[in-house]
């Protein structure tokens, strides 16, 4: 009899865990776009960010920049900032532009100042406690001839259960040296959503 009890108690457990609520996790493809709230996405971060990389290097600064110098640029890509309504974490799109920089072979990227810092404190660390043919030295960083930086602003209009947003995306690539800026580019993107 208790053994008839204990089975039934757990298929009414069994039940219960079946029933309203229960959450379906499936993986896909990363690149599948997938627009579930409308706002700014992965989708967009990487679209843009290929978009506008591929307008930047297609300029005639580079062009200028390799028959002067003979070698590649090197570029940071600094602080591109949120000015939107929306929480959007600002280092995946920051990633996404080196990613395209770095990937088009066109261009060296050095490390953020965050990165640096911590590259910095290791190459300390080195000095005491890496043997001598594998101590880093000091002073040895590539300085940046450009840096890469942005803005992406937002307008929402909303009217009942509809909604346009509007993404516009601006970055400037600057002359470290002089503070020429030498190419603007921006796109955009609108999103219409129906609740």
């Amino acid at each position: 009899m208790a053994k008839k009890l204990f089975l039934f108690g757990i298929l009414i457990l069994a039940a219960a865990g079946t029933g309203c609520g229960r959450k379906s996790v499936s993986r896909i493809d990363i690149d599948t776009q997938m627009d579930l709230s409308g706002k700014w996405n992965d989708t967009d971060s990487r679209k843009v960010s290929e978009e506008m990389i591929s307008d930047c290097l297609s300029r005639p600064w580079l062009g200028r920049y390799l028959e002067k110098n003979g070698e590649r640029p090197t570029v940071i890509v600094g602080s591109v900032r949120n000015q939107t309504d929306e929480h959007i974490i600002s280092e995946t799109f920051t990633k996404d532009l080196e990613r395209a920089f770095i990937n088009s072979g066109n261009v060296s990227v050095v490390a953020s100042r965050g990165e640096r810092e911590e590259i910095r404190e290791e190459r300390m660390d080195m000095q005491e406690w890496s043997s001598d043919d594998t101590v880093k030295e000091f002073m040895r960083e590539v300085g940046a001839d450009y840096m890469l930086t942005g803005v992406v602003n937002s307008i929402r209009d909303r009217e009942g259960n509809k909604q346009v947003i509007f993404y516009q995306i601006n970055l400037e690539l600057i002359d470290t040296e002089t503070n020429m800026k030498t190419w603007i580019g921006d796109t955009r993107i609108k999103k219409y959503i129906k609740n």
